[in-house]
């Protein structure tokens, strides 16, 4: 993420394709030139795409490179009650934090549930354009607006990973696909239905 942020490496480092053969693989990131957002979940590869300001293409497909892309095959998950009282993207990060001291880090995490609200970003940087900032990553990415929808959220938590695979001031990088696959992208702002959502943490 940094080689792209600051210094302009938008070029795909990795394509998709050649690890599409890997069994229960989940993954997350940029397609390059920062032109859409990448997800992969248990082994189907999604493409996110602005079309307007308020509608974005979706479609299921590997054929695509990014810039950096976070990845793992994990085969088992367990499952638990995400707390009613974890309602921000901040109390989510102490959460995953606090639960997680004796596990293996850097790892993924998934969840399940009906959102009350949630602000996803797809970027779409204009062609040709070139980064040497953040400020200059984020041109033409545009936001959308998600409103009592069922959804799968795919994050990554690390805290030896900033402005590599999070931002600098996260350890959280979560990408969000509806259940009906109509919207996916970088998820940054949420609140939860409270009772709905379950987690899910690798199983050694």
């Amino acid at each position: 993420m940094k080689n792209v942020m600051w210094k302009g490496q938008l070029y795909g480092t990795i394509n998709l394709d050649t690890i599409s053969n890997k069994q229960h693989l989940f993954g997350l990131g940029p397609v390059e030139y920062l032109t859409g957002e990448l997800l992969i979940i248990d082994g189907k590869a999604y493409k996110s795409t602005v079309v307007t300001d308020s509608t974005m293409q979706v479609e299921e497909t590997f054929q695509a490179k990014a810039p950096f892309f976070g990845y793992a095959t994990i085969n088992n998950w367990s499952e638990q009650d995400l707390p009613d009282s974890i309602q921000t993207i901040a109390q989510l990060e102490t959460f995953l934090d606090k639960i997680t001291k004796n596990a293996v880090h850097p790892f993924f995490f998934q969840l399940k549930g009906t959102l009350e609200t949630a602000k996803i970003h797809v970027v779409n940087l204009p062609k040709g354009s070139k980064v040497s900032s953040p400020e200059d990553a984020h041109q033409g990415q545009t936001n959308y607006f998600l409103n009592q929808d069922e959804v799968t959220i795919l994050g990554f938590f690390s805290k030896d990973h900033q402005a590599v695979f999070t931002h600098h001031d996260t350890y959280l990088h979560m990408h969000l696909i509806t259940s009906d696959k109509q919207k996916m992208g970088h998820l940054y702002d949420f609140f939860f239905q409270k009772g709905t959502f379950k987690l899910y943490l690798p199983t050694p």
